[in-house]
């Protein structure tokens, strides 16, 4: 067997071996899961989310879900929790434990701290019977047989596991928020759906110049316009309001039909009127315009008055498109 059928051999296996250990976790779900998902459903606080090593790492993780779906969670390291940094969790809080093993030293001083307290804990471990999973409220069953890592040794499925189960959560608090792609915006206005759903027009064109010509301006300098504002168009305007459009496309139809363009002006060659969008609409439906037309610019207006140039480039460069 060559290198490369022996790496993709490897690799295929790695991935099976974790796929059939997350199929698995469906028949481990029981009572315990769906009232972990009340329990942070009805809290009135955060949910507080703990490990260690490469648990630690899953815990950030499983926290940027949450908070990005509506339930406020913060991650708290379960070696910094007993030297100090217990004091982040709050009265109402739900604390999320999260162990392979289940009993490692920081993971045994750690619970009995939090019992301590008033606050309610979730373990997701793969040891139902460890230290963890004995003094935790509910369980979150994270078992799986094996590693991926060939020594079984590294954690590999298990970690897999415990992001799965986490996503879980998260997907099941989701659905009883009834939270909407509006409300996923919110937290990603920086995100192409956000910038879907609230970025207008305007917050583009007025990054652009201000291509603009009246109807008598002569072939030479529409040309100029065109060329100085790098839009590739420029609006023909008269008395604010806009009358027409020129684009490279128009300008190089001219010169296919006449040698000589000095007796023609703007009025000769434009587009009359032309596609246009109200500076304050969606930059979202300026795409739709420009989808079912097959333009790359799109002419602005404010109130009727002559406002500036969205271009195609505008919308790919926001992720728009």
């Amino acid at each position: 067997m060559s290198t490369a059928d022996t790496i993709l051999k490897i690799a295929r296996e790695t991935i099976l071996t974790e796929s059939q250990a997350i199929e698995n976790l469906s028949n481990l779900l029981d009572s315990d899961f769906t009232n972990a998902v009340k329990l942070i459903y009805k809290s009135k606080g955060r949910v507080i989310i703990t490990g260690i090593g490469k648990s630690a790492i899953i815990a950030n993780k499983i926290v940027a879900t949450l908070n990005s779906t509506g339930t406020p969670a913060i991650f708290m390291h379960a070696a910094d929790a007993i030297h100090g940094d217990l004091g982040l969790i709050l009265e109402d809080d739900v604390v999320i434990c999260i162990s392979k093993s289940g009993s490692t030293a920081e993971i045994k001083v750690l619970v009995s701290l939090i019992q301590n307290g008033p606050n309610k804990m979730i373990a997701i471990t793969g040891n139902r019977d460890s230290f963890l999973g004995q003094n935790a409220d509910y369980v979150l069953n994270a078992y799986v047989s094996k590693e991926a890592c060939p020594n079984n040794l590294a954690p590999t499925t298990s970690t897999t596991a415990q992001l799965v189960m986490g996503d879980a959560l998260a997907v099941c608090l989701l659905e009883l928020r009834g939270f909407s792609s509006k409300d996923f915006a919110k937290y990603h206005p920086g995100g192409a759906l956000g910038k879907k759903l609230y970025l207008r027009v305007k917050d583009l064109s007025s990054q652009n110049m201000k291509p603009a010509v009246s109807p008598d301006t002569d072939i030479k300098n529409v040309i100029i316009e065109i060329t100085e504002k790098l839009l590739g168009v420029t609006a023909v305007v008269e008395n604010n309001e806009i009358v027409g459009i020129i684009t490279d496309g128009d300008l190089r139809r001219m010169l296919t039909k006449t040698d000589d363009i000095s007796t023609l002006s703007a009025r000769d060659i434009m587009t009359n009127n032309p596609k246009r969008i109200e500076h304050n609409a969606m930059a979202v439906d300026a795409m739709e315009i420009m989808e079912t037309f097959g333009i790359s610019q799109l002419l602005v207006e404010r109130d009727g008055v002559y406002d500036g140039v969205v271009h195609l480039h505008d919308l790919v460069k926001e992720g728009i498109i």
